[in-house]
């Protein structure tokens, strides 16, 4: 017998949400994303926590107020920032969870984890992996594990938070790439690759989710002061410290802003560069690289 339409169960709707056009008070001059100025009482999840520009963004949100959740490989080093801010007779404002990025299971159990104790306002991607190569020292195992570290693991925490952060309709996701994203350049054949995958994601996410009432920015920093950069055999012009990296990241959220990228007096130069054409770009690298 047929059932009247009135008692017929009707199937779920699985289908993502719709992406509205821009609003008819668009403007461009308007901020990227809504800015944020006040950390107090935010939550931040920073994934690549335990050294350089993530551990100083770290704690520059703890300082202002921000309930802190912080992963990396490194749980020795996590344990000391959570340490250092934890006060007698108070709620520490850091919380540890070491994690592989690249182990897929992990990464969803950690995020449920996090999630379980509150939404999130911000999640920082920030884990790296950086060595130097060129095409005459190829080596498939170390371009996999740039690929797996830098790119794959982003996917990784993107696939753990992006269901709640689109139910919920808020929240800020910004992903960590580098200017040696923007064009190829020597000895940059693993790590160049995988930040200009990065910046193409963070665009895409940009386009897919601000309609959703998400955030979404994309760092591009310099030269910063870390155990990556340490490495270098070579001059790195206009290098920061990894606390002027993270007060300028705080800083274009504070704005707003989409691109941020340190420092300006040399970002704007590779900005420059990404626009000459081949003919140009591949004698000018040669040129101030002597390589």
């Amino acid at each position: 017998m047929t059932l009247p339409l009135a008692f017929v169960e009707k199937a779920p709707d699985r289908s993502p949400p719709a992406i509205r056009p821009p609003h008819p008070g668009w403007s461009l001059l308007k901020p990227f994303n809504p800015p944020i100025t006040d950390w107090r009482g935010l939550r931040v999840w920073v994934i690549g926590a335990s050294s350089g520009i993530g551990l100083a963004t770290a704690e520059a949100l703890i300082e202002r107020g921000a309930s802190v959740q912080v992963s990396a490989r490194g749980a020795a080093a996590l344990e000391r920032l959570v340490a250092q801010h934890t006060r007698t007779g108070t709620a520490t404002p850091v919380q540890a969870w070491p994690l592989d990025v690249t182990d897929t299971a992990a990464v969803a159990a950690t995020a449920r984890a996090v999630l379980a104790q509150g939404p999130l306002d911000l999640v920082l991607y920030c884990a790296g992996h950086y060595r130097e190569m060129r095409a005459t020292e190829f080596d498939l195992g170390e371009l996999q594990q740039h690929l797996a570290i830098n790119y794959s693991g982003a996917l990784n925490v993107l696939d753990a938070v992006l269901p709640g952060l689109i139910a919920r309709g808020s929240g800020h996701i910004s992903l960590i790439s580098s200017v040696a994203g923007f064009r190829g350049l020597p000895k940059s054949l693993a790590y160049g690759p995988t930040k200009a995958a990065l910046t193409h994601l963070a665009e895409t996410l940009y386009l897919d989710l601000e309609p959703l009432g998400l955030g979404v920015s994309v760092v591009h920093p310099g030269f910063v002061q870390t155990p990556l950069t340490a490495q270098n055999n070579f001059s790195m012009p206009s290098l920061i410290t990894p606390e002027q990296a993270a007060a300028a990241m705080l800083n274009g959220w504070a704005r707003g802003a989409f691109d941020i990228h340190y420092p300006k007096r040399f970002t704007r130069w590779m900005k420059l560069l990404r626009l000459l054409p081949y003919r140009a770009y591949f004698p000018a690298v040669r040129r101030f690289t002597g390589l």
